[in-house]
């Protein structure tokens, strides 16, 4: 007989109207996935045998030279950071001293710079920044060429299409791959949240990326500590010698069996999946949600695209008719009954991410906004 966990521990479960966010669990996985992680579990393996076999059919149904199934996002872009390192030098990290480490450089553009970066801080190579985190005076190719010096070991680029968060500033993905292939230097894709589309599993790669970085527990709904790394054999031939299970920085990011069939698992079906009938099913529902608000004097619903991380997903964006109310509004979806979890989109505002979201679980989100809408309205909520 299962236990309920949550419940014993008096943790209050959610229903995630935010996307794929980290801090509420990302996504759910399938229930094909939790059996296969499941088998995995009730039996051992050498780790280097499953890995070999996992790594080879995930750069199979992706369409890359080659994979690597990590504990998450950010620890591949550390270990894709070292081997980049170990390659400069023609031999393994963890051979390398501390001087050798500090003299290796990672081109950041300024734009790009953002707390994920610890990743990539945290192996103390030197970080050369580019450009600036606006348009007033546009990066250039030059400015990337001037910055490569007999010591970089890599470029690194944070990947988001218009519309998301990231600020403006930045050579194109296209620019940059230019210019890294003249000089032959690796470049690292983070693309943690850039699913869907589908494509961007081999899209990235085939423009000329070395390494792209996805996060296993967003769109993908693979394990929550799992990430994906895709790209080009050579370079993964130094990931394979720096990743766990090698001793050295790899160890420390150690992922189980469980993470690594769980993941395949859910990249397989990702692969398979009917994304166009999917974003139909979003669209419906958000038409729905938009009629339905319509003549409410308390909150109105409007179509977003993109969503706010620049993803081709379309979300629903509440407006209250009460100015700065927000983060009142939120409280009040968080401490109700159910506990709903979602962002702000400004002090009037908050989104509302199908992604996520079953359709019972739409229904009780649209009943819950139009309650708060009510209660707001009344109370007259002021900044």
């Amino acid at each position: 007989m299962s236990r309920e966990y949550y419940r014993e521990l008096g943790v209050r479960t959610v229903i995630n109207a935010a996307g794929t966010y980290t801090m509420v669990g990302g996504s759910r996985m399938s229930e094909e996935t939790l059996a296969a992680m499941a088998e995995a579990a009730r039996s051992h393996v050498v780790l280097k045998e499953l890995q070999s076999k996992v790594h080879e059919r995930l750069a199979s149904i992706t369409r890359n030279e080659a994979a690597f199934v990590t504990n998450g996002a950010a620890a591949a872009l550390h270990i894709a950071g070292a081997s980049c390192i170990a390659r400069r030098y023609g031999r393994p990290f963890a051979s390398l001293s501390p001087e050798q480490i500090a003299r290796s450089e990672i081109i950041i553009h300024r734009a790009h710079r953002n707390p994920y970066d610890w990743a990539v801080r945290l192996l103390n190579a030197r970080i050369v920044e580019i450009g600036f985190p606006n348009t007033i005076l546009p990066t250039v190719e030059d400015d990337l060429e001037y910055a490569v010096t007999e010591n970089t070991a890599a470029i690194f680029y944070f990947f988001m299409p218009p519309g998301g968060w990231v600020a403006k500033g930045a050579l194109s993905l296209e620019a940059t791959l230019r210019v890294a292939a003249r000089r032959g230097i690796p470049v690292v894709v983070d693309a943690a949240a850039q699913l869907p589309p589908t494509e961007n599993l081999w899209r990235i790669t085939g423009e000329g990326a070395d390494i792209c970085v996805f996060s296993g527990g967003k769109d993908l709904r693979g394990p929550q500590a799992s990430g994906l790394m895709v790209g080009k054999k050579e370079i993964f031939e130094w990931i394979a010698r720096t990743a766990f299970p090698t001793y050295g920085v790899g160890r420390m990011f150690k992922v189980g069996r469980e993470e690594i069939v769980g993941l395949l698992s859910a990249v397989e079906q990702y692969v398979a999946m009917d994304s166009e009938a999917r974003l139909r099913w979003a669209e419906e529902r958000i038409a729905g949600a938009v009629r339905e608000f319509e003549g409410n004097g308390n909150v109105s619903v409007q179509r977003v695209y993109p969503n706010e991380a620049g993803q081709p997903f379309p979300q629903m964006l509440f407006r209250f008719v009460v100015p700065g109310c927000a983060e009142e509004a939120l409280r009040l979806l968080r401490e109700g009954d159910p506990s709903i979890f979602t962002m702000a989109a400004d002090g009037q505002s908050v989104f509302v991410n199908p992604m996520t979201l079953r359709d019972d679980e739409i229904g009780v989100v649209l009943s819950r906004m139009r309650e708060i809408g009510r209660v707001l309205a009344e109370k007259g909520v002021r900044e």
